[in-house]
């Protein structure tokens, strides 16, 4: 089954480029753009738009290279929560100083960082210290007083005003964050309250890739974003402002279309001027819409993308990090599509799995899990749970020996290797079970590759399973999920724990 392209980059590219570009005109020499969604690895974009390269918004910034300064957001409330980055599993002050990483990597330096709503909170100052002894600008804003109803105090030497000034360079500045909520929208305020003061007559605009403003509200892409959002309650609408000033639809969603008014009246006093901006679309300069360019293929990629945001809400309800109401969110935009779990299509082969699984028993107690996984082929690959191997271990080592063309009889882990790692996890470790996570594996795998030309050939075909769907009846454990992640997978999973221990390791 070959995956079809919906989106060409290419075209994206050359149409956001432009926008952006004109945007900057429009004001003195001077926008900041705030730059929601990921920088880097946009992985959510890339599901609900086949064709879609996660890495697209760096490759807008390596044309934009001599044009932008860099401004990275990171609010102090996550850092001292260790709020989590569920795609890479790392906490929001981590997430950034990878972003710094990766920004550079591709030739590109921040200029600042700034963290949001700080108020000496401990594991900020940690943050802070740690970047400014790498060599890198911190400053610290606090909450702005008077917002959001005070716009006197609010754009005042008390409010955005007793924010340091960020000293700028370029004609465009994006300021970015490593999440939602980092303080994009009140770092590009407060920095245009500055400039205003300076006689710099700078502008604020937003390049946010979802909701598209000019698909429908229903459309399936659209809903994804809700289902992306389900935890933060978020929800499209045909912006009002957008229709009574020009008659046409266009669509935003709730938080937007709610600030509008206020964000308005900020912007006119800052500026002492009217603003140019009748609507929280015309604020947007996103062009994703004119990069589809098959309907079909996004939509479709779309509704499974709501089926895997219904199963990561689900874990996420069982494990405590969100409500209810986020679940039945994703059910109720499951309904509206008429699909269900079931249509995503390694589901069934993994529940079947594991009930195979539980009848081969033979005595071993224990809970019996089961994993399937879509080629890029459309083939299906299943594994199982044992005494020896987790489920997901079993399942990507299968698919390995597909790809390899290995016969099933053959095995790619040395047992003298498996004999050891057993023996190191029970005596040493004092692990109570010897079964192998797929990180364990996999490192396995790449020491039996050295004496065995079958282990290489199937390690070498593991890069195939980028991108590659996969369903468990269980929540990976750390290890397992560890191995997935790296191995670039589209997982789910069903919403129960593989141990009744309430410590996983």
């Amino acid at each position: 089954m070959g995956r079809g392209m919906g989106f060409d980059n290419d075209k994206y590219l050359k149409e956001q480029t432009q926008a952006i570009l004109e945007r900057v005109k429009k004001f003195d020499g001077k926008l900041y753009l705030e730059f929601g969604g990921k920088l880097l690895f946009d992985y959510h974009a890339a599901r609900v738009l086949p064709g879609f390269d996660p890495n697209v918004k760096m490759r807008l910034l390596k044309k934009l290279k001599g044009k932008a300064d860099i401004i990275l957001c990171i609010y102090a409330g996550d850092i001292e929560r260790r709020k989590i980055r569920a795609d890479f599993g790392i906490t929001y002050d981590v997430a950034a100083m990878k972003l710094i990483d990766e920004l550079r990597s591709w030739g590109i330096d921040i200029l600042a960082v700034v963290i949001t709503r700080f108020n000496d909170q401990p594991l900020a100052k940690i943050f802070k210290n740690k970047l400014e002894r790498r060599g890198v600008k911190v400053y610290t804003h606090s909450f702005t007083k008077g917002y959001p109803t005070d716009v006197d105090m609010i754009v005042s030497d008390k409010g955005y005003g007793a924010n340091e000034h960020i000293k700028t360079k370029s004609p465009l500045i994006i300021v970015t964050g490593p999440g939602p909520g980092s303080g994009k929208l009140a770092t590009c305020l407060s920095q245009l309250y500055h400039d205003h003061k300076k006689g710099t007559r700078s502008g604020y605009a937003k390049f946010e890739t979802f909701p598209i403003w000019n698909l429908p509200v229903k459309h399936p892409v659209n809903m994804a974003y809700e289902a992306a959002t389900a935890d933060l309650r978020d929800f499209n609408l045909i912006d009002p402002f957008h229709l009574e000033a020009y008659a046409k639809t266009a669509v935003n969603y709730n938080r937007d279309v709610e600030v509008f008014p206020v964000l308005k009246r900020i912007l006119e006093r800052i500026t002492q001027a009217e603003s140019p901006y009748k609507s929280p679309t015309d604020m947007g300069v996103n062009c994703a819409g004119f990069g589809i360019v098959d309907d079909k293929v996004v939509r479709e990629a779309a509704k499974q993308e709501i089926i895997r945001r219904y199963f990561r809400c689900s874990c996420e309800y069982i494990m405590g990090v969100v409500d209810e109401e986020a679940v039945r969110k994703t059910e109720l935009l499951m309904e509206e599509l008429d699909v269900k779990p079931e249509d995503r299509k390694v589901v069934k082969p993994a529940r079947k799995a594991a009930a195979e699984a539980d009848k081969k028993k033979k005595g071993h107690e224990g809970i019996y899990c089961g994993a399937a996984m879509e080629l890029q082929d459309g083939s299906i690959i299943t594994g199982k749970n044992s005494p020896i191997m987790h489920a997901a271990s079993s399942l990507v080592l299968n698919a390995a020996k597909k790809l390899a063309e290995v016969p099933d009889k053959i095995h790619l882990l040395s047992p003298n290797i498996l004999d050891s790692i057993v023996k190191l996890k029970k005596n040493v470790s004092g692990t109570k079970a010897a079964s192998l996570n797929l990180d364990e594996a996999l490192i396995a795998l790449s020491i039996s590759a050295a004496t065995n030309p079958t282990s290489q050939l199937a390690m070498e075909k593991l890069k195939e399973l980028q991108g590659c769907e996969i369903h468990m009846t269980h929540i990976p454990t750390p290890g397992d999920e560890t191995g997935l992640r790296r191995l670039g997978v589209n997982l789910t999973s069903e919403p129960n724990f593989s141990t009744k221990s309430l410590f996983i390791a």
